[in-house]
């Protein structure tokens, strides 16, 4: 976040000249992970100055950026009270709608609000189709990756933003974006997917993201190919030319604030372990894994419930 600017959650928005889908991009569903947020204003002042680039530039659509965690992210925290993005469920999004905002904790008002949001968004449009970028950046260093759910068009999609594709997670997890925001809960065709563009405070984090914005712009049909500058794409291509191209879930150590939980130093995204490696400790003492695999998000900030995932490699290059 720039300086102590309060921000409000609208980032902006970019209204088409034809019709197509609404496509959100939401940063900072962790109020901690600013690339995302950045991301989206680079790409919507990039969508501004095209028409002047090139004359014959039609965008299909709508294009919507939101703040996810906006206290979060104004306090410069992950979470106030909890993890948002563990807290989405459409029971419990009906409970909390019922109840009187002013009685909700600050990640249930960003609940409401956020579904509020992006309802108003497909009724203002009167869209027929979704489609929702949730963009993180990740303590570690290591490599980029997209998450999806296991369907067909979802992982087309996900090949699209030229990242390893981990499958499995949306399993491993609960109370996530790509829970919630689907076609059941918004009443319109929806897709979600997520994208993790590097370490929270590396520039080449906000650099990769805007690649995956505007791919996924051209994946969805809202640009042409040879349109929207995005000379950034080649970095984000050379940096996933050594990662495994699709990976599923196979571990994960989940914590809470009272394990005392810490990660050994020096771990990176997609790093190879071993079974038997001691990854970390607690007040219990060491923390090995049970079987071979890659590291995925070793934990190095204060906030989390996730002290580190494992996953496998299940399709070749």
């Amino acid at each position: 976040m720039e300086g102590d600017k309060v921000r409000t959650r609208l980032i902006g928005k970019y209204n088409g000249h034809e019709d197509g889908p609404l496509f959100v991009c939401m940063g900072a569903m962790h109020g901690n992970e600013p690339a995302g947020v950045r991301a989206i204003e680079l790409v919507l002042k990039m969508l501004e100055v095209e028409p002047i680039r090139h004359p014959q530039f039609r965008y299909k659509g709508n294009f919507v950026g939101l703040i996810g965690n906006l206290r979060a992210f104004n306090a410069q925290k992950r979470f106030i009270n909890k993890d948002l993005n563990r807290s989405f469920d459409a029971e419990e999004m009906r409970r909390l709608q019922a109840l009187p905002p002013e009685s909700l904790a600050s990640e249930e008002k960003e609940m409401v609000e956020l579904d509020n949001a992006i309802k108003g968004l497909i009724e203002e449009y009167g869209s027929r189709q979704l489609f929702f970028l949730d963009l993180h950046t990740t303590s570690s260093h290591g490599g980029i990756f997209t998450i999806c759910r296991n369907r067909e068009e979802d992982i087309e999609l996900g090949k699209a933003m030229h990242a390893p594709i981990v499958l499995g997670i949306i399993e491993g997890l609960q109370g996530t974006t790509l829970h919630y925001f689907v076609s059941e809960n918004m009443g319109i065709e929806t897709t979600p997917i997520t994208f993790e563009s590097g370490q929270h405070t590396e520039d080449l984090s906000v650099t990769r993201a805007v690649a995956a914005i505007i791919n996924c712009m051209k994946a969805i049909g809202s640009v042409e190919e040879d349109v929207v500058e995005n000379h950034h794409e080649k970095i984000l291509i050379k940096y996933s030319d050594p990662l495994p191209q699709v990976t599923r879930l196979i571990g994960r150590h989940a914590i809470d604030e009272t394990d005392e939980f810490v990660m050994n130093p020096g771990y990176q995204n997609f790093q190879k372990v071993t079974k038997g490696e001691v990854l970390a400790t607690d007040k219990k003492g060491d923390i090995a894994i049970e079987q071979d695999g890659l590291i995925l998000m070793p934990l190095y900030q204060k906030q989390g419930e996730d002290g580190f995932f494992i996953v496998k490699e299940v399709s070749e290059k």
